[in-house]
Parts: structure tokens; sequence; C-alpha cells
């Protein structure tokens, strides 16, 4: 058979179906909303386990975390007048017991808690020392046990003071929880959040330990069994997860004896007239993730560059109106180095009207700044968009800032109609109907020029393969950074990620 000059599959081939829902929840990977961990706590007493009996194991948790980690020393409990301080105490008495010399400070009275953590307090049998910024002269190893995950106010006073003078300090902190004033669900630093060596946080993870500032404030995390059963999440039903292979790995194409280039899908990419360099990587990169073929689309200005460049990828001059037209090519990806330009929005449009599985990144977010009412009204088929904060903000300039990452991402899906994947080191993914993915499986080392084209060219490798968008972009983010962490050493570059896109499927599939 010899491939015709558009390089689609021959007539009657059929293109790889586009699966409707690939992505598998998994229980240990659930994060939950304060709210949610809430109803968890309350299914855990009302299923006959007494919130003293999660509480005693919450402080217990801490209390191991700190003994593995360090060597036995003079440490300062802080704690405050909730359940967070309440698991501070149970900390403080594990600790004591083990010989450790312990320092307990309540922003309250003992006579301010209640329920569990006023009988945690009971058990303490040691002082009660009135916070100041005096406890912390001698540099102990600072036990947070000030304010849980979901507070509703900045810290103020001498609970502020006492974070602002640890973190100049740069005290060893271990975090019970949340770092206090980082919200759990939001990931929003509530006034001031001290940076910690490690957090114990308890069941399930929150968004916000896996927001920005948690990534940068919460240290190594813990998550504890306090004997809470997995099954709770049956009621509550979670729709937000952070990344790994088992959420996506059985949706990859395996080999198959019956494989060819056609049954894995013909991927169309916008090139541009000057930024040539752009759609050149998203073509290998969708190669590389598994995309049977990859034409560059381009005009007779450019064709000579890309036909110059990597043998494989193929290069048509034709109307990007007659490509989009011919059924065989199944998937697009138009943004990378197109240009911010009326052929970028026409061939956008025409794509989305075919009702072609379609990849907007760049560029074809950006031409959309002054109208994206236009775009959203056009989205009738699986769409992936993967801006950039600064692109994001373009499309949806009401939800740029306030609130948390995922809710903003979620907000922008549903008003779209596409899945998006907002990048960051805290990556969201989510779908038009709630459904969210966390990806934090991202070295710093990403930052660097044509990363977020290799980003998309996986990402549409995967769609062209028949991944829907949802799945596509959690692999992708996951595979992307994991070509990062393979090559393992400074000076990394595009070209890099995709000379290890080999061995980090082999990584997400095994």
């Amino acid at each position: 058979m010899i491939l015709d000059v558009a390089g689609s599959n021959p007539v009657g081939r059929p293109n790889p179906p586009l699966m409707a829902d690939e992505l598998i929840p998994r229980s240990e990977l659930a994060l939950l909303t304060c709210a949610q961990m809430g109803a968890a706590d309350a299914a855990a007493i009302a299923g006959g386990t007494p919130g003293s009996v999660l509480m005693e194991a919450a402080g217990r948790a801490v209390a191991d975390a700190t003994i593995a980690r360090h060597r036995k020393q003079p440490s300062l409990v802080l704690c405050g007048p909730g359940n967070n301080g309440g698991d501070g105490f149970v900390a403080a008495r594990h600790l004591s017991g083990r010989g450790w010399p312990v320092t307990l400070a309540l922003l309250e009275g003992a006579g301010g808690l209640r329920g569990d953590a006023a009988w945690a307090a009971g058990q303490w049998k040691g002082p009660v020392a009135a916070p100041s910024l005096a406890l912390l002269e001698d540099r102990p190893l600072v036990i947070d046990a000030l304010f849980g995950a979901g507070l509703t106010r900045p810290i103020e006073g001498i609970a502020a003071e006492l974070i602002e003078r640890i973190d100049r300090d740069r005290l060893t902190v271990i975090a019970v929880d949340v770092p206090s004033g980082l919200h759990g669900d939001t990931g929003e630093i509530m006034g001031v959040a001290p940076h910690a060596e490690a957090t114990v946080t308890f069941f399930r993870a929150k968004p916000g330990h896996y927001s920005l500032e948690g990534l940068r404030r919460c240290g190594a995390l813990q998550v504890a069994d306090i004997g809470i059963a997995p099954s709770v999440l049956d009621a509550i039903r979670p729709q937000l997860w952070r990344n790994a292979p088992c959420l996506w790995a059985s949706a990859l194409r395996r080999d198959d004896a019956g494989d060819n280039k056609y049954t894995r899908g013909h991927l169309t990419i916008l090139g541009g007239d000057s930024a040539t360099g752009a759609a050149r990587l998203v073509a290998l990169a969708a190669r590389r993730a598994g995309a049977g073929l990859a034409t560059i689309a381009a005009t007779e200005a450019a064709a000579g560059i890309y036909r110059a460049a990597e043998p494989g990828n193929l290069v048509n001059t034709g109307a990007i109106g007659r490509l989009i037209e011919d059924p065989r090519r199944n998937a697009f990806l138009i943004g990378p180095g197109s240009g911010v330009n009326d052929r970028t929005r026409d061939a956008v449009l025409a794509a989305l009207a075919a009702k072609r599985a379609v990849v907007l990144d760049a560029d074809a977010v950006t031409v959309f700044a002054d109208d994206p009412g236009r775009l959203f009204a056009a989205i009738a088929s699986p769409v992936l968009l993967t801006p950039h904060e600064g692109e994001f903000r373009r499309l949806f300039p009401d939800l740029a800032t306030g609130g948390g990452k995922v809710e903003r991402v979620r907000s922008a899906a549903r008003r779209s109609g596409a899945t998006i994947l907002l990048k960051g080191a805290d990556t969201v993914i989510a779908a038009p109907d709630g459904r969210a993915v966390i990806n934090v499986h991202a070295p710093a080392s990403l930052a660097t020029a044509g990363s977020g084209d290799v980003l998309a060219g996986i990402a549409a490798g995967l769609v062209t393969q028949g991944l829907a968008p949802l799945t596509a972009g959690a692999a992708a983010a996951w595979i992307h950074g994991e070509c990062a962490y393979r090559f393992g050493k400074p000076g990394l570059i595009a070209e890099d990620l995709v000379e290890h896109l080999p061995e980090a499927l082999v990584a997400a599939m095994n």
C-alpha cells in the first residue's frame, strides 16, 4: 500500500475508537476537601469508632513520624484550640512517654477546648505553657498543631508571630494535618504558614497539600492510617485524585500483532511560518507517544524547513480546510508556533465543526482572547486545552485568581465544555463533569522553552490513539514529568524530553 500525499490511512481502515471514560478511580489516590474529610470522620464515628480513638491514632502517628525522622531532642508542641490542638496533646504525651523533653504551649486556656480535644488535653499530665516567642530561643524541634486545614480567617496575634519567627530562624517543623495557615481545600495561605520539614495528615490527603504553596511548605507528606475504613468513600464519592499511572495505564495502547501505523491514528498539526521548532517538537513527541502518523500542515513559505527536518514527520501544504474534511485524520493539534492570526482561528473552528478530537495549546488559546464565547460555543467534540496561567487568564479572566486552582479549572471546564489542563508544578486536569486530577510528578527542570510543546505533543499522541481528553491529559502530564526525571541531571532542554519518552512509557505501563 502506498501512502497518498495527505498521509491518510487507506479507505476502509478504521481510526482508533475514542473511548468514553478510561480513568479508573483509585481510593488510595483520592483527595478530600475539608468537608469530605469531616464526613469521613463522622462516618467512622457513626460506624462505632469513637472520635477519641481517631484522635489518639492521629497524635500517635505524629509522634511516630517525629521519632522516625529525628534523634531525641527538646521539642515544642504548639497546640491550638480545636481538634488539631487535640492531636498535638496526644503527640506530646507519646513523645514524653518515650523520653523526649517536651514543652507544650496552648493558644487558649484548657477550659476553651471541647469534645475530643478536651479529652486529649485531660490525658496530658505535664505543664501547659502560655505561647511566647521566648519558647523558641533554644531552637527546639516544633510540632505545629495550631490550626487545621479548614481555617476560615487569617492567622493573627501571637500565633502569627510564632510562625514568622519559626520561619525566620529556620526551625525544624513537623506539621499536624497541614502547616498552620495553609488552607486544605484551596492551598491559599491564610496570613502566614510555616515551611515544614514534614507534614502528617490522616486517612487521605487534601487538595491543598498538592497546591503550589502546599508543595513549598508541607515538606515530606505522610498520610497516616488512623482507623477510618476506605469504604466510607463509597458515600462521599470523591471526584479528585492525585495523578499516578494506576489511574490510566490500562488505557495506554500495548503492542498488538495486528497493529500498524493506520490503526494508531493520524494526527495533523498546524505548523506556523516562524516558530517552526514548536510543531516539530509536537510531531516528534506525538509519534514517540504512539501516534501512527503525524502530518505538519504547513504553508509553502515554511514547508521547506519542515521537510528538511525530521524525516518521519509528514508535511502537507494543502489548505487546512481540505485536510480537515478528510475523515481519516482523526485528531488535530493546533497552537504551538502557529501564530495568533486568522489562519489559526479558522483552523480551530473548522476542526471543531468537523467534530474531531482536538488539542488546543498556546496560540490557539490566545487567538480567542477577545471572544472566548465563540470558542466555547464551537466545542461539541472531545477537546483538550493545555494553557499556562497567562493563556488561561485570557480565556477565563474572572477565574484567574482567587480560590483554589482545582475549582478554577473545574469552573473553566464546565463553562467551556472542554477538558482543561492548566500547567504548573501543580498541574490540574479537569473534565466538564467535575472529575479532576492533580499532577505533581514534575521537577522544576521542566521550566525550559519547548517543554510545553512536548507536553501538548504527548497528549495529542494519546488522543490520536483513542484516549479521552481527561485520561490523555493525566497520562501526558505524568509521562512528561517522568521524562525529566529520567534525564536526571542539570541542563535539561525540551529535545531531551522526547528522547526519554520510550523509557517513561515503559515506567508508566509497568
